[in-house]
């Protein structure tokens, strides 16, 4: 994010939850929203040289930048949320454009609004030379296979635009006030629900070709496809009503990364999605991350040496669409230190 931006409420004439940030100590912040605290930061969520040297001492090369998700606002006016995701995709290009050897980007559009959301898409690539797109999980009360939403997926797809969904807003959440469970328990079903609509209400087979990748090893989802499956066969009269096929199959049609935080959590996750379609992911900078990037990955000693370059770098330099030699080796840096 940025270090600093206007004050969106006096921008727009409305506040229902646009943060803003308290610089209250050098090299640190609060994120406020409204007079609540929503997380305290500190300088690696906007300084890139604070990121660059985090990068050099645990081997990562080169380090996706996306918004904070909380920075989405999908329930701004669309004309302010276009105005809002310009002011944050131009941010993020200026750090890429600063830096184009270590960082590459990904941009944030105004869903609510799926014209304006394509229209920005093309700007964030034609333009800014980003990379790809960072979306939330659902659209205020719309689910991924929403028909409004189709056109934009129909778009991404055609103009080859890679998209990272990341949980926000967690269903249920208002029941999960205390422990932080909506981090704990909601965004893994939360990740789970927007994978399902996409399968279930058959966008993912309109849009052969679709490159999209999901949070956090999937969330629920690898670990509850038996579950799934077993419900597709048994009541196929609710689950297959727009003509998919068992859910099992569309493994393989997309990505996840592997933030699951536990090596035989990522051993389970190899072995349904395959190391072929799980990027590595850190999460960084933020509690639930992974302290050192790709550890869990390295901890798997029987993985062959193949499969541990391709979800160190391999899988998401295919998802963002960047040549083999762009990650400089990476996880070979590692190993060798």
């Amino acid at each position: 994010m940025p270090e600093r931006w206007p004050d969106l409420a006096s921008r727009y004439g409305y506040d229902h939850g646009f943060v803003r940030l308290d610089h209250y100590s050098p090299c640190r912040a609060r994120m406020m929203i409204g007079d609540r605290v929503f997380r305290e930061i500190e300088d690696n969520c906007w300084d890139p040289e604070r990121r660059l040297g985090y990068c050099d001492s645990s081997g990562v090369a080169i380090q996706v930048l996306s918004t904070v998700p909380v920075m989405f606002c999908y329930w701004t006016k669309p004309a302010d949320g276009l105005d809002l995701s310009r002011l944050l995709n131009d941010h993020i290009a200026g750090v890429v454009e600063r830096y184009p050897a270590r960082f590459r980007g990904l941009g944030t559009v105004p869903l609510q609004d799926p014209d304006l959301a394509c229209r920005e898409m093309e700007r964030c690539v034609r333009e800014l030379g980003l990379s790809g797109l960072q979306i939330g999980s659902h659209v205020n009360g719309w689910n991924l296979d929403e028909p409004a939403l189709f056109p934009f997926f129909q778009r991404a797809r055609d103009l080859n635009v890679p998209i990272f969904v990341h949980p926000w807003e967690m269903a249920g959440k208002d029941r999960m006030p205390k422990y932080f469970l909506p981090w704990l328990v909601g965004m893994p079903g939360e990740t789970t629900l927007a994978i399902c609509s996409l399968i279930f209400g058959g966008v993912l087979d309109r849009l052969a070709g679709l490159r999209i990748c999901f949070a956090h090893g999937g969330g629920a989802f690898p670990y509850t496809l038996p579950r799934i499956e077993h419900g597709f066969r048994t009541r196929p009269d609710l689950c297959a009503v727009n003509g998919c096929r068992n859910p099992r199959s569309y493994v393989g049609s997309f990505y996840v990364d592997s933030l699951v935080h536990d090596p035989g959590a990522l051993r389970y996750l190899i072995s349904v999605m395959g190391a072929e379609r799980i990027a590595l992911g850190s999460d960084y900078p933020f509690p639930l991350g992974e302290a050192l990037p790709g550890s869990v990955i390295e901890a798997l000693q029987e993985l062959a040496p193949g499969a541990k370059e391709r979800m160190l770098s391999g899988t998401a330099l295919e998802f963002l669409g960047m040549r083999a030699d762009a990650g400089a080796g990476a996880a070979r840096k590692r190993r060798a230190e």
